[in-house]
């Protein structure tokens, strides 16, 4: 006989406090997630800092990798990679928030910024072919 995932008819997956602590015969356990507070409200916000947190750290991590990466060159790229992000100024973080805020805002948002991000990539590139490509070539523009 299949195992119910859902509460009521059909095999839906649980949701909301029914996803909670189930045993392997999937009835409702006793055990409980120990909080930190014993007000919901608390317990949100404490939750909220610490993903943001870990969130921040991780993206900063990241982009200092991939800048790092970028560059090649060891060391000094390293440097210079930590210095760019470390130096980012008000408008470009700015911009960055709000790109950010679009995407996760509705599908239509985030096409939209990965639309940019795809113009922008094609843009880099072709910069970066175009002393590579014939004088002649070049010209006939």
């Amino acid at each position: 006989m299949a195992r119910k995932t859902g509460i009521g008819s059909g095999n839906r997956p649980l949701r909301g406090a029914d996803a909670g602590m189930r045993d392997g015969a999937g009835k409702r356990s006793d055990r409980k997630l120990p909080m930190p507070s014993p007000v919901t409200g608390t317990n949100l916000v404490i939750a909220d800092v610490v993903l943001r947190a870990a969130g921040g750290i991780l993206r900063r991590r990241l982009q200092k990798s991939i800048a790092a990466e970028s560059h090649r060159a060891g060391e000094p790229g390293r440097d210079k990679a930590e210095k760019m992000i470390e130096n980012r100024g008000v408008m470009s973080t700015i911009a960055l928030w709000g790109a950010s805020r679009v995407a996760r805002k509705s599908p239509l948002g985030l096409a939209m910024v990965v639309g940019g991000f795809a113009a922008k990539v094609f843009y880099d590139r072709g910069k970066h072919l175009e002393p590579k490509r014939s004088p002649r070539r070049r010209t006939r523009r």
